[in-house]
């Protein structure tokens, strides 16, 4: 019992990583309209900054968190304005051909300037603890409770500011926002930025639990896409429960079957899912 309560909580931890990226995912799919494959990047970006400001600036670990997230939500702003944005109204095969060019672009760039290395992202909250005899590390309920206070901020944002209420506006339809004065092209920016907040988050988090290397933005991405598509692409709720739902089925899976087959639970997971639904689970809801 206590392996499965173990399991259970790491699971919890894998899938909050999963619906933080998840949720950036789909907002930005609920602007554009199209997959951005080079979200990955962002959570590359965001792992490598924080490890790096704590390793040459010695500052703490959240103070470095907080750098990561202005650095990457600027950085998301740039990949908003500079390419996806002149793209908007190319044939739609040529936004994601360009964000494949961004995926490879960052992947190249981290590899040049700080090589091909696997590094540790040493926090204050590594040391093992037992509560309820169960035992973990500080990180992993740090990642847990940091997720469900974000999803919890943003949903008050999307809810209570005139910012959310213009990126829900323009979600259901952009022409129509337009028309009825909000300013699109801000409220694409301030998505992109929020995409980039919680790739950053979820770096952060989940770094010090993993390793930071060049490729860690290449399963996410693929395990984020299960998550949005799970949970039905548009669907904050959705990517939530996804997150969850895969998480904790990788953690169990991992654990009663097999490590080596951990990573194909999430896309035999999908198949089930889609086969039964095939909108996901969540998709007629909106923001």
């Amino acid at each position: 019992m206590e392996l499965l309560f173990q399991q259970l909580l790491n699971g919890l931890t894998l899938g909050s990583v999963y619906f933080l990226v998840g949720i950036g995912l789909t907002l930005v799919f609920g602007i554009l309209h199209v997959p951005n494959f080079a979200h990955g990047s962002l959570y590359l970006i965001g792992g490598y900054v924080t490890l790096m400001i704590m390793k040459s600036a010695g500052v703490h670990y959240f103070i470095a968190i907080l750098l990561s997230i202005i650095v990457v939500a600027l950085l998301a702003v740039l990949m908003e304005r500079l390419v996806f944005n002149p793209l908007r109204n190319a044939p739609p095969i040529h936004d994601k051909i360009a964000a494949i060019g961004l995926v490879l672009f960052f992947q190249a760039f981290v590899s040049l300037v700080w090589g091909n290395d696997y590094h540790r992202m040493i926090t204050p909250f590594g040391d093992a603890v037992k509560i309820a005899g169960i035992s973990t590390s500080p990180q992993r309920l740090l990642v847990i409770a940091v997720a469900v206070i974000v999803v919890v901020l943003l949903y008050l944002f999307l809810k209570k500011t005139m910012i959310g209420a213009s990126i829900m506006a323009m979600a259901q339809n952009r022409d129509g926002a337009f028309l009825v004065g909000i300013n699109t092209n801000i409220v694409a920016m301030m998505t992109f930025a929020i995409s980039g907040v919680l790739a950053a988050i979820a770096a952060s988090l989940a770094s010090p639990i993993n390793l930071v290397f060049p490729g860690m933005g290449h399963l996410v991405i693929l395990k984020a896409f299960v998550v949005v598509i799970i949970g039905g692409m548009g669907s904050i709720p959705g990517a939530i429960i996804g997150g969850l739902i895969l998480g904790i089925s990788e953690s169990l899976g991992a654990t009663y079957l097999s490590n080596d087959y951990k990573d194909m639970i999430a896309f035999l997971l999908l198949i089930l899912i889609m086969t039964a639904r095939p909108k996901g689970l969540f998709a007629k809801e909106a923001y």
